[in-house]
């Protein structure tokens, strides 16, 4: 069971590098200027509805597109809130369930196939009692994943967002400086090791992805539109305020030290118990 959720980890790590490389390529969607007339389920229903957003709101901060990309970006990540918040709620019932996983790879560690399927069985039974999930941390990422890619190509295809200038860059263009790509990549960082502090143990497949992640957006960020960089900052900034409303990490960091603690002193007052009868027994016989 253990190493089937690595395996699943791993393959969420290298659905994500696809879909950074995909972006980088432009997916081989069309690069025209994108409009109403637009054809193809992809411009027509994904590209042309976010550029027509981001001008709405660039239209209401008096013609400022790179309000447009923040506020529609606030909007994407309220949508998505739902999905973000059941995650969250997960991601904190598999901490919880811990040490009754333990106990349950101690009772079924024969290896034998039948006692591998009873603890399949039995982990799946606690998974559904608790309401988690192990796959939940892979839902919302994979859903994010189009609409970056439609993002940026309605960065790319909508000339008045692309050509505007925005503090010392211009929102179609690279950062000359690095600033937002360096920021993009902090804050993935944060954002993925808040998400994690309240778990009582991590796999090298997850401590793989908050290290690597970071570095993934940083390259990405270099090679792409300010305006996406921009994208990726505040919807991290959004999501590290998110976590913290909703799963104060900290709080769960604490919680998670005290119960670990409050189990070793139980197993420690269980060993206490069981000596002291043999230590009675044995002065008995003494005497």
């Amino acid at each position: 069971m253990k190493k089937k959720m690595q395996l699943k980890k791993k393959l969420l790590l290298v659905g994500l590098m696809t879909g950074l490389l995909a972006v980088l390529a432009g997916c081989g969607i069309s690069t025209d200027p994108i409009t109403s007339e637009s054809s193809g389920f992809w411009s027509h229903y994904i590209v042309y509805p976010l550029s027509q957003v981001i001008i709405w709101f660039a239209e209401l901060f008096g013609g400022n597109y790179a309000m447009g990309i923040i506020m529609t970006t606030v909007v994407i990540r309220l949508l998505i809130m739902p999905l973000m918040i059941k995650q969250l709620k997960s991601q904190k019932a598999m901490t919880a369930m811990q040490p009754q996983i333990k106990e349950l790879q101690e009772k079924y560690k024969s290896k034998d196939n039948e006692t591998k399927q009873k603890l399949q069985q039995e982990t799946m039974r606690l998974y559904q009692e608790n309401n988690a999930n192990p796959m939940m941390g892979c839902l919302p990422l994979l859903i994010q994943m189009p609409i970056l890619l439609g993002f940026y190509q309605a960065i790319s295809r909508t000339a008045e967002i692309k050509t505007q200038d925005f503090l010392w860059m211009t929102l179609g263009d690279k950062d000359p400086y690095f600033v937002l790509p360096i920021l993009a990549a902090l804050t993935t960082f944060i954002s993925s090791k808040l998400s994690m502090m309240g778990q009582t143990q991590q796999n090298k497949s997850m401590n793989m992805i908050i290290y690597f992640m970071p570095l993934m957006i940083l390259f990405a960020g270099i090679s792409l539109p300010s305006a996406l960089a921009l994208y990726w900052v505040v919807g991290n900034i959004f999501t590290i305020f998110q976590t913290m409303l909703i799963n104060n990490p900290f709080k769960a960091k604490r919680e998670a030290a005290a119960l670990e603690e409050a189990k070793k002193e139980e197993e420690r007052l269980k060993k206490k118990a069981a000596t002291m009868p043999a230590s009675k027994k044995g002065g008995k016989k003494r005497k």
